[in-house]
């Protein structure tokens, strides 16, 4: 019994428990899960910007905060405006390409033998329901425009406040549940240096990918470059499967404009790009605890996308580079 009690009363099981607590309310409130992640990352992102310019320009924190954010939603009102209607209609265009990929057939038998194989598991279905994603999600200006907003303004309501909001969130210290409050406090630094630095380095590392993979397709005369910059971005975000899924369509339209040879190009690109970002990206902007072996990292974003969708695919390896951290599983292999 007194083992029980002393189990009961120790910071371990204390700290599990309110982990466990922290993570059953995220799974709760996983219809809010846009919302939370856009702020997060809206938040994150600002600040470090907001803390690069103020040791470059000399103005007060605010006007800087402010200026960042109109820029910001400047840049994105004029994007939606101008290219939205031309990118729907260009993933529109290469939906149709390579449905029609799918329905004709080919002079080549090995190539025939192939689009069989990926009729059988369906293939170009889950290409379509991806692409049809895309549209929907942007699209949908009532959800996704009102989610962007809220985000947008709830970031800039905590940017324009953080000190104000950092010394009344210490007054929690003393209070009833001072106890409570310290494993939150651990477990939020422990979340901003995992998993906020981690979605930083995955979108550096997608924008890097998305303009050499975009400028590689441009030179190869493929069509439809704005979709298809719009596709890789987004696929970009996944860890490892990300290359793997992209190069099918960008295969198909290879073969399609240019046969085998095109193909070929397409594929010493992909690899000198991921080259790029697995041999100087990745060592310069991830932490040790993410050089996951690749069956980890298939098996966190199989069952992340099983909870949460398609933003589990992005947050998957984030989420499971923190848990690792609050366990403290480092690579103590010296180099």
């Amino acid at each position: 019994m007194n083992m029980i009690n002393n189990l009961l009363k120790s910071s371990g099981f204390k700290r599990i428990s309110i982990f466990v607590l922290l993570a059953l309310v995220l799974y709760g409130l996983k219809d809010m899960i846009n919302l939370i992640l856009f702020t997060f990352i809206f938040t994150f992102l600002m600040d470090r910007l907001v803390i690069f310019l103020s040791r470059k320009i000399p103005l007060n924190r605010k006007i800087l905060v402010v200026a960042s954010y109109s820029t910001i939603v400047g840049l994105l009102s004029y994007g939606l405006v101008k290219y939205l209607p031309m990118i729907v209609g260009e993933i529109t265009a290469l939906i149709k390409q390579i449905t029609a990929f799918y329905t004709k057939k080919h002079d080549n038998i090995v190539l025939n033998y192939l689009v069989s194989r990926l009729e059988e598991i369906q293939i170009s279905s889950y290409l379509e329901r991806g692409f049809t994603f895309v549209i929907s999600y942007f699209s949908d200006i009532s959800t996704f425009s009102l989610q962007l907003l809220i985000a947008l303004l709830m970031s800039l309501f905590f940017l324009l406040e953080k000190p104000r909001l950092i010394e009344f969130t210490k007054k929690f210290k003393t209070s009833k549940i001072a106890s409570i409050y310290a494993e939150i406090e651990f477990f939020s630094g422990k979340f901003v240096g995992t998993f906020g630095k981690v979605i930083e380095a995955q979108l550096i590392i997608a924008v890097v990918n998305c303009v050499l993979t975009t400028i590689a397709l441009w030179i190869f005369g493929f069509p439809q470059l704005g979709g298809l910059s719009i596709m890789i971005f987004f696929l970009g975000l996944i860890p490892v499967a990300g290359v793997i899924i992209s190069l099918i369509p960008l295969v198909i339209i290879g073969y399609s404009i240019g046969g085998i040879m095109t193909v070929l190009y397409v594929f010493i690109a992909i690899m000198i790009i991921h080259a790029i970002e697995a041999y100087i990206l990745n060592p310069n902007l991830m932490s040790s605890k993410t050089n996951l072996p690749v069956f980890y990292t298939f098996l966190v974003l199989i069952f992340s996308e099983h909870f949460f969708g398609v933003w589990g695919l992005i947050i998957g390896i984030p989420v499971f580079v923190f848990i690792l951290d609050v366990l403290e599983v480092t690579d103590n292999k010296k180099v």
